[in-house]
């Protein structure tokens, strides 16, 4: 019986620390180091959970350091137990293969990766902005186009009322025929322009003729230079004229497609006003005949906000319509004056044979005339 128990006590496993000493160690401490150690790294480099424990197996192994070899079987004596206190090496060693091609961020990379990650965020949110910002842009000129036109639609067919200012309408009608008729004097003054030209082109071709035909006719000398002559004073009369009738025509054309288009520039931008402002002061009066709810009187004060910002702009702009037509009605007044006294005096010189005062009217509306042949391109600009 003892021998039996000593037998079985022979083949228990005692366990040897490094020092030799036969002291209880807890369960398998070793292994319980190597996990620690193999879950820090699996965490570092992203492992999923299923993958870290074949991997712990593979790489911790047995403590050779804490563990003991047992020589024997049952039967056999205490003597067998070789301590292995003596075998030295790592309990845990890194497996480099394992970690492959994954890559370990250090301190430098991650505040950069964050760098870059941030700055495309806020790239992505700038851009959504533009887009929303485009968005409710369109979506406010739609339903003012919708509201305008609707406006439109309601005063063409005779259901809609409108804004009307009966003095200002009439002097914009009055603008509008004085357009018109400045139109016409135009016209009919550049086409007086291009047949006087041609009349002034020919008397200087025809004085030229005259003048060689008295050098190659002796018997009608005198004659051809007679006429030779008045064609020259005639075409040197002409241009002076030419002079004074294109100023006339250019300040015609600059009170009509400058000064009036602005003028009436600012009274279409008055009568879009005015559209607007009695689109929005429809749609008012129609959230006002209807029920008095909650959601109603909310879109009744938005209506009210933007019917208050739409006569604003329409009054605005009916004060600036109002002090442009005063203004050009006086500007169209002396500049009219000046210049049709300059048509009246140049022509009546001109056709009077009066050359001397032809050329003082020149001087007294400070018309300065180009020298022959300035209109014609030089021989570089030829080339």
């Amino acid at each position: 019986m003892t021998d039996s128990i000593m037998s079985k006590a022979a083949t228990m496993e005692i366990p040897i620390n490094s020092n030799g000493d036969s002291r209880t160690l807890g369960e398998d401490d070793g292994l319980e180091q190597a996990r620690q150690v193999q879950w820090g790294l699996d965490e570092k480099v992203g492992r999923p959970p299923g993958q870290r424990d074949l991997q712990q197996v593979m790489v911790s192994g047995p403590n050779l350091n804490e563990t003991s070899i047992v020589s024997g079987g049952y039967g056999g004596t205490a003597e067998g137990i070789i301590p292995t206190s003596s075998i030295k090496g790592p309990a845990v060693h890194l497996n480099t293969e394992f970690l492959g091609n994954r890559r370990i961020p250090v301190d430098g990379q991650g505040s950069s990766m964050h760098h870059s990650s941030s700055s495309s965020m806020m790239a992505e949110e700038a851009a959504r902005g533009v887009a929303v910002e485009k968005f409710d842009m369109m979506k406010k000129w739609g339903l003012n186009t919708y509201k305008c036109t609707k406006q439109l639609i309601s005063e063409r067919f005779g259901r809609g009322s409108r804004t009307v200012d009966l003095e200002l309408e009439a002097q914009i009608e009055v603008l509008r025929d004085t357009k018109r008729k400045y139109e016409s004097v135009l016209r009919l003054a550049r086409a007086l322009t291009n047949h006087f030209y041609s009349m002034v082109q020919t008397q200087h071709a025809l004085g030229d003729t005259f003048a060689d035909l008295s050098q190659k006719s002796p018997e009608l000398r005198d004659e051809f230079g007679y006429n030779a002559e008045t064609q020259k004073l005639l075409y040197k009369n002409g241009e002076t004229l030419l002079g004074a009738i294109n100023f006339f025509v250019s300040s015609i054309n600059t009170l009509v497609n400058k000064t009036m288009e602005d003028t009436l520039m600012t009274i279409k931008m008055y009568e879009n006003a005015r559209l607007e402002f009695d689109a929005y002061r429809a749609d008012l009066e129609e959230l006002n005949m209807g029920p008095r709810d909650a959601v109603t009187m909310a879109r009744i004060e938005a209506a009210q906000q933007q019917y208050q910002i739409h006569k604003d702009k329409y009054e605005r702009l009916r004060s600036d319509v109002t002090i442009k037509l005063k203004f050009l009605e006086e500007n169209k007044v002396k500049v009219m004056h000046k210049q049709l006294l300059l048509f009246h005096n140049a022509i009546s010189a001109y056709f009077a044979g009066n050359q001397q005062q032809l050329e003082q009217t020149l001087k007294q509306f400070n018309i300065k005339l180009k020298p022959p042949g300035a209109d014609k391109p030089s021989w570089l600009e030829e080339q």
